[in-house]
């Protein structure tokens, strides 16, 4: 119990002094990491959008769907599961075999 109190201790000091506050603000969002994540998610819908025009059915209606789940998020996707036909794009042959 004794090591568990000061292995305790040890991280919460390291909290402590890991990042002071500052009252100043931060300027530049580049440099603590928002822009990755706007980056990031730039390069996942570009990477839903280019994948859904590679499937078979429509790519107009991919996109559509796209759109309101990108728009909408939640109540996007549960509108997807309601009113999408996806038992129509199934193809039955599960995986693939690879040569």
């Amino acid at each position: 119990m004794f090591q568990f109190n000061i292995l305790l201790q040890l991280l919460l000091a390291s909290l402590a002094f890991a990042a002071p506050i500052e009252t100043a603000d931060h300027g530049n969002a580049w440099q603590y990491g928002t822009g990755g994540g706007i980056i990031g998610l730039i390069v996942l819908i570009l990477d839903v959008i280019v994948f859904s025009l590679q499937v078979q059915p429509s790519p107009v209606s991919k996109l559509l769907w796209c759109l309101v789940v990108f728009l909408f998020p939640i109540v996007g996707m549960v509108i997807y599961y309601l009113f999408s036909n996806r038992d129509a794009h199934k193809t039955g042959a599960g995986y693939e075999p690879l040569s």
